[in-house]
């Protein structure tokens, strides 16, 4: 292979070079050098192989290059005519057809990255009469909606204000009813992205809508709206930066769960924590942590998602993937975007250029309670063993309607427990096919209740009153489970217990363990694996009579690959022949675990 000189430095030299203001612009500046020449003539971006474009990509382009701007003020970039890149990409969002909101929304907070004002704004000066006219109607169009996509309306009223498109500044009231949106949806504050059915599809959108208001704010022509907004803002984002210190795992690994984890999970944490510290939202005291938290998320994302070699980030290959929604062209301008943006930041909080001195990590669990009402429960439990380094999140939310193992009541934790991306399988949970129900015991609970037990060990448990189908629709009539797991240290079970209310033919058991590895190339140093020995996973009841079959082998089959690595095996529980359940007894399932807990190579 021909040697390819390094344009990014090596994640041992992060720390001493110069400031991580610079790493992030030199980072930006790489990944933007490999997909300028993706613009076409048009404004559209060419895709990557095998990948079927976005509408809103020429969206996330702008706002990239207007980030760039902001940082660098910098108009040109490896020969590329930056304003011009910027004129056309804004041109092609605004005549797709139909209408991207969320590109528009990028789209125009990335034109007001080149100027506050139209009469002083670069990339409007470029623009043809009719685009302009056209970017004025737009923005003029009126929505609504209950999930994240109400953060891009924000940014468009921003964009429709600060242009002088409008008299009339609707910021602060599109803020205050996504607001009580929110305190409608979840008794504690955080974010629902669901908009019909069981509800409670809390996931890292929440994090995103927070991020994405508060740079639209920071670009708003009226800096007192933005100040009279912080307070409002400050209420909800505040509560996921205090889950930061129980999420991140050691080696740096960020929010694992839902939709639009990996690459994700590490940019919307990170750069929710660098807002955080430079608003003033986390306390003197408490800085520390959160830079050595920040510290481990970016070395995660740099030694997980770029290629250190060519200067890209990496979504895709063939042994792992990614959110189906999101191809490697728009993850690559939004990198460039927040490197920008995590760039500017920095200088503002000035971090440390060497790691804090903290205490040793203690072994902790907590549950976060994102809904509590007479209709269902809903949370993440966090759980962290000092001695082993196990680390993992166990949620128990709604999938929005479609459920994936991405987002199941199991402890995700990459490296350990692993589960495929994109697709559904009962991943360490009880799969009971009923006719044409198909129930799994997530999405919901009643009466969950977290605790310290014998020997310093820990407890979550949850009940179902009535089956849940992965359709997530509650079966009233059909029975209820009541689920329990404990840990203490390394060592997991877990217990399910069934009744139901009459009697009823069971056609299906299944339960599923995923077997993976991380990346053979992109992964940090001394991240969590399996040994030679697995998950030592033994059943010690078995009320189903449910068997093992013959370990799959599914290395080969691009459908099993996870944000991180490639499941190599699938081992199925599975009793494939009726079992009448009768009422009055209970069906148990007790499952154990012991992982041989490794880690790679240092």
């Amino acid at each position: 292979m021909r040697a390819v000189r390094r344009t990014v430095p090596t994640a041992s030299k992060l720390l001493r070079m110069h400031s991580f203001s610079e790493q992030c612009l030199d980072m930006a500046r790489s990944i933007l050098g490999h997909n300028l020449d993706a613009i076409q003539p048009d404004g559209t971006l060419l895709s990557a192989p095998g990948e079927i474009p976005r509408p809103d990509e020429p969206g996330h382009a702008a706002y990239a290059l207007g980030e760039y701007f902001r940082a660098t003020g910098e108009t040109s970039l490896k020969g590329f005519d930056l304003v011009d890149l910027a004129a056309r990409c804004v041109t092609a969002q605004m005549f797709t057809e139909p209408a991207a909101e969320n590109g528009l929304a990028y789209a125009s907070l990335g034109l007001l990255c080149f100027g506050p004002s139209k009469e002083r704004n670069s990339v409007w000066e470029r623009l043809v009469e009719e685009t302009q006219q056209r970017i004025d109607k737009q923005l003029l169009h009126r929505s609504d909606y209950d999930n994240h996509w109400q953060a891009f309306n924000v940014a468009k009223a921003v964009a429709r204000f600060s242009f002088g498109l409008s008299k009339k500044d609707e910021t602060s009231r599109l803020i205050e009813r996504m607001v009580d949106r929110i305190n409608h949806t979840s008794s504690t504050g955080f974010f629902d992205d669901s908009t019909s059915g069981l509800g409670g599809n809390f996931n890292l959108y929440g994090v995103m809508t927070f991020v994405f208001i508060r740079s639209a704010l920071q670009l708003h022509a009226n800096s007192g709206v933005r100040d009279r907004k912080l307070p409002t803002l400050r209420t909800y984002a505040e509560k996921y930066i205090r889950m930061m210190p129980d999420l991140v795992r050691a080696d740096g690994l960020g929010w694992a769960f839902g939709r639009a984890a990996g690459a994700y999970g590490q940019m919307h944490c990170i750069t929710l924590i660098l807002q955080g510290l430079r608003d003033g939202w986390i306390p003197d005291d408490q800085r520390p942590r959160y830079h050595d938290i920040l510290r481990k998320l970016f070395f995660f994302f740099y030694q997980t998602y770029l290629d250190q070699e060519h200067g890209f980030l990496d979504l895709r290959d063939e042994e792992r993937t990614a959110y189906s929604n999101h191809t490697t062209r728009m993850a690559n301008f939004d990198a460039a975007r927040y490197l920008c943006q995590w760039s500017r930041l920095a200088k503002t909080v000035q971090l440390p250029s060497i790691p804090p001195k903290l205490e040793a990590p203690k072994t902790a669990g907590r549950f976060v309670i994102f809904d509590k009402s007479n209709r269902k429960e809903q949370g993440v439990f966090l759980y962290r063993d000092a001695t082993s380094g196990l680390h993992f999140q166990i949620p128990l939310v709604s999938c929005g309607g479609k459920a994936v193992a991405d987002a199941l009541t199991f402890p995700h934790c990459p490296g350990i427990f692993d589960w495929p991306n994109n697709i559904y399988a009962p991943i360490m949970l009880p799969e009971l096919t009923f006719g044409e129900h198909v129930t799994i015991p997530s999405f919901y609970g009643k009466n969950c209740v977290t605790g310290l037990g014998l020997r310093n060990s820990f407890y979550f448990r949850y009940e179902q009153p009535e089956l849940i189908d992965t359709k997530e629709e509650i079966i009233k009539g059909l029975g209820s489970v009541k689920v329990q797991w404990n840990f203490a240290g390394n060592k997991i079970g877990c217990e399910f217990a069934y009744t139901v209310k009459q009697q009823i033919t069971l056609d299906k058991f299944r339960y599923v363990l995923a077997i993976a590895a991380p990346h053979s190339k992109y992964h940090v140093s001394g991240a969590l694996a399996l040994g030679a020995q697995g998950h030592r996973c033994g059943v010690s009841k078995n009320d189903f009579q449910a068997s093992w079959r013959e370990t799959e082998v599914v290395s080969a089959d691009p459908t099993y690959r996870t944000n991180y690595g490639k499941i190599h095996y699938l081992q199925f529980l599975v009793r494939d022949h009726p079992l009448v359940m009768r009422p009055g007894q209970v069906y148990r399932l007790n499952v154990e675990f012991e992982p041989d807990i490794t880690h790679t190579d240092q």
